[in-house]
């Protein structure tokens, strides 16, 4: 253990110096990173298809804008299908062996994104080593790499297609390509993580780890307290200090985090520290490299080129594209991204927003089609949950989960906003709750609080309580267990609130 500490203070100290060069040098590195991309690929089929040798002759940013349009799953899907097929050299040079499922969060097919061996090395296995250098470089007392990491993977297995092709959850995918060194750093075993039974391997995860030393937890909020408070129950114990005495930090991310904090506070260690991440099937993204601020560093030199596209002019017919020199700030950008799994200008669905340009940091805002806009309001998740959490503080509630959507306009009443919330601690009045998260939605957008105005578009929202545990059985019944799997926060239509306020009226 004391040689592997040797080891990562090493590389630690020089990953470092690398992330302040590219702090500031942002779009040197960028444009670096772009051609070398695509020098990679100029003989692909894709790179063939879409004048990838031109483009490298007289290479500027803009020429290759121009020969390769912006693409969703979908419209990038043919070509994915074709690497699936057991095609080589279509999207990127190297083999493609392995395939992370994005299930995303509703019963929709999973889309299969491919991982090149560059995209594990090179920006998976990257983001986590900038996590451990980040968090130590800040804190001496750090214990990351002095014991054990509580890793909690998805519940898929791993399966093969044919052709001897990979395919699972991108932490099972993670964890099955990991060097055998880095197995003494986390617990359970590989074979508990990777079981496909997200509740079997609940029980097998508790099992396991009680007796470990574990200093950090890495895992999405919901399905991590899931497995706390199974631990507290099979060790009768209040609070994980009981039963990890030295656990100091856990990193999340997935979901936001903000309705999860107090339920955390009440269970972990009160100096454990909490640290964000971005990482998502397509890459690693970000990490929160200062504790104090609640916005995440981009890292702009693990093999994506991002560019941004104002949420606002997205369906325009040719939207401005911008690249991390000419962003700014407090502007709702949906994210595009090149990557060196082949993923070309490749519109990921998330929307993000820059709170800082040097360094260039940002905050998660939602998703391209998660928000409620029936009525102009333009209602998005980084909305709905600052004014859950403002509710929740003045209500003194806890929210597990919840899901919202719009009741549309009739002949005989106006419209509204309707949420299923389900609680840790209920508000004593479901009125006065509904009151308070009505008037903090309005503080935080001003185009809900003109939709409000005398009840001419939008009445009070309504709210229905959920049932303990309901948001777990719908996941459940769709199979979307453990993992990145999360309950979809707003929705521009009632597919998801329907099924799931019928599931509600079932005893």
């Amino acid at each position: 253990m004391k040689f592997i500490n040797k080891i990562v203070n090493k590389v630690t100290q020089k990953r470092l110096l690398q992330i302040e060069a590219f702090k500031n040098n942002p779009f040197e590195f960028q444009k670096t990173l772009l051609q070398e991309l695509i020098t990679k690929a100029k003989n692909t089929r894709f790179g063939k298809e879409h004048h990838f040798p031109e483009i490298i002759s007289n290479f500027n940013i803009a020429s290759f804008q121009e020969s390769i349009p912006v693409r969703n799953y979908s419209e990038l899907k043919p070509y994915i299908d074709k690497v699936r097929g057991g095609e080589n050299n279509v999207l990127w040079p190297s083999p493609i062996k392995w395939f992370a499922v994005s299930s995303g969060t509703t019963s929709d097919k999973s889309k299969f994104i491919p991982v090149s061996k560059e995209a594990l090395e090179d920006n998976h296995f990257r983001g986590g080593k900038d996590i451990i250098a980040v968090y130590s470089s800040q804190y001496e007392d750090a214990k990351l790499v002095k014991s054990k990491s509580l890793v909690i993977g998805g519940s898929q297995q791993i399966s093969s297609f044919e052709n001897n092709l990979y395919y699972g959850d991108l932490s099972a995918v993670i964890i099955d390509n990991l060097p055998i060194w880095s197995h003494l750093l986390r617990t359970p075993s590989k074979n508990v993580a990777l079981l496909p039974k997200w509740e079997e391997k609940l029980e097998k995860m508790a099992e396991q780890t009680i007796n470990e030393n574990v200093t950090s937890i890495t895992g999405v909020p919901s399905w991590t307290l899931v497995l706390l408070k199974r631990i507290l129950e099979k060790t009768d114990k209040k609070n994980i200090s009981q039963v990890w005495p030295e656990f100091e930090l856990f990193i999340h991310g997935g979901v936001s985090f903000a309705p999860y904090r107090n339920v955390f506070e009440k269970i972990l260690p009160s100096n454990t520290r909490y640290l964000e991440t971005y990482n998502a099937s397509e890459g690693f993204f970000a990490l929160q490299d200062d504790l104090t601020r609640d916005d995440l560093l981009l890292i702009l030199d693990i093999g994506i080129f991002y560019e941004f596209i104002p949420l606002e002019n997205l369906y325009d017919k040719n939207p401005k594209v911008y690249t991390v020199k000419d962003v700014r700030k407090d502007i709702n950008y949906a994210m595009v991204i090149t990557t060196n799994s082949g993923l070309w200008r490749y519109l990921i669905g998330d929307t993000v927003r820059f709170t800082s340009l040097k360094p260039h940091k940002i905050k998660i805002t939602g998703r391209i089609r998660h928000f409620i806009n029936a009525f102009g309001e333009e209602l998005i998740i980084e909305n709905a949950e600052k004014a859950l959490k403002e509710t929740s503080e003045r209500t003194h509630t806890q929210i597990k989960e919840f899901t919202a959507a719009p009741i549309y306009i009739s002949d005989t009443s106006t419209g509204a906003h309707e949420w299923l919330i389900e609680f840790s601690e209920k508000p004593k009045n479901i009125s006065e709750f509904a009151k308070i998260l009505d008037e903090e939605l309005k503080k935080t957008n001003t185009d809900y609080a003109s939709k409000r105005y005398k009840d001419l578009t939008l009445r009070m929202p309504v709210i229905h309580l959920a049932k303990d545990g309901l948001f777990y059985e719908w996941l459940k019944e769709k199979g979307k267990l453990g993992g990145q799997n999360k309950v979809p926060r707003l929705a521009n239509n009632r597919m998801y609130i329907d099924e799931l306020l019928d599931m509600n009226s079932k005893q």
